[in-house]
């Protein structure tokens, strides 16, 4: 397997409304030094998948309005491999973009597809999975996904299900896939012992991923083949503002991965989390010994407090006294406290704010 087969695309167009307030509209969470550590999450994620292909085969699909804030964090990469979304149209249309973009200039490539906002603890691991599984890509007409051994029955994630006895090479055959459930049905899917968390990240030939959007989005696949003339030349801006708009919003699991009969999994284990609210990073940040997570702990004084997650801006002086299992959240412009079970609500509460307050905090 060439080096130069290899690519990798970033998807980056969200806007992680249940990051919010520190996650917004104007600069959302793949922009955000989120864990202290001076890097921003695409700066982390580009660089992880850098290990991987060279630099120049990793395409970043993001929001048009995002396209400086990507040049400003990734100043090595060029203009043709910042691809900008004219509108949010969900993840199916960001891959078919990217896809035929690829294959209009290499016909044998192998594609890795990962988003902009994960965390991966264990990045050795990481890099020897996706290698492995580019591999297999190569000898094998597959659709693959990596999928999360899980820890918990966590009920903000997907899951994957897999054919228990179809093990080959170290992947499975993909028998279901279901959307977030509730905690009942997360406990028996830990339980049956062939359940892993969806972790929505992708590995395929471009020959293979093309033949499954002309199977399963066929329309979709025939608006994207009409720009080959135009990507990858001055052309391809105006094409993508054209058609995009016409495309319809639907996820490339609900679209290709959830029909398509030759979908496989491997089961990972490389310290992921897709990092979606404020409760995935309590898990992965370092507490004391009352259990608290706080982002930038030189000048937050807890009292009496313990299992709470805190987040400020580094240079402000924070006092909690007596608050078990919250989260406090403060920027410049909004101060949000909210208990810990109930931070599935606070994509409402943007709505809320939305509505009551204009675009201004959101």
């Amino acid at each position: 397997m060439k080096a130069t087969n290899k690519y990798a695309v970033i998807m980056a167009g969200g806007i992680g409304s249940r990051f919010w307030p520190i996650s917004k509209t104007s600069h959302p969470k793949q922009f955000l030094d989120i864990l202290g550590t001076g890097k921003t999450l695409i700066q982390q994620t580009f660089e992880r998948l850098e290990k991987i292909c060279p630099k120049e085969n990793i395409y970043i699909v993001t929001n048009e309005s995002y396209r400086a804030l990507v040049k400003e964090q990734l100043p090595s990469i060029s203009d043709d491999q910042i691809l900008g979304e004219p509108a949010a149209k969900n993840t199916a249309p960001c891959i078919a973009y990217a896809c035929h973009k690829i294959n209009q200039k290499n016909p044998d490539a192998l594609i890795a597809v990962a988003p902009s906002d994960h965390i991966i603890l264990n990045e050795q691991e990481f890099v020897k999975q996706i290698e492995t599984a580019l591999i297999t890509a190569s000898e094998n007409d597959f659709l693959i996904t990596l999928g999360i051994k899980p820890t918990r029955p966590d009920t903000g994630y997907g899951y994957i299900q897999f054919v228990d006895n179809s093990k080959t090479n170290g992947h499975y055959k993909v028998k279901t896939f279901t959307e977030k459930p509730n905690l009942e049905i997360a406990k028996t899917f830990i339980q049956s012992g062939d359940f892993l968390w969806n972790a929505g990240i992708f590995v395929w030939s471009v020959k293979s991923i093309i033949h499954a959007f002309e199977n399963y989005l066929p329309e979709l696949n025939t608006t994207f083949l009409e720009g080959a003339k135009h990507y990858n030349t001055p052309q391809e801006s105006n094409f993508i503002n054209l058609i995009y708009p016409q495309c319809n919003s639907i996820s490339i699991d609900y679209g290709i991965m959830e029909k398509a009969d030759n979908v496989h999994v491997f089961a990972a284990d490389f310290g992921w989390s897709d990092l979606g609210t404020w409760g995935s990073l309590y898990t992965i940040i370092d507490k004391d010994y009352v259990g608290n997570a706080v982002v930038y702990p030189n000048n937050v004084m807890m009292y009496d407090s313990s299992n709470c997650m805190i987040n400020t801006k580094p240079e402000k002086l924070i006092v909690v006294e007596g608050l078990h299992d919250f989260i406090v959240v403060d920027t410049d412009e909004v101060l949000m406290i909210c208990p810990k079970n109930k931070e599935q609500q606070i994509k409402e509460i943007v709505a809320d704010v939305k509505s009551k307050k204009g675009e201004k905090y959101i």
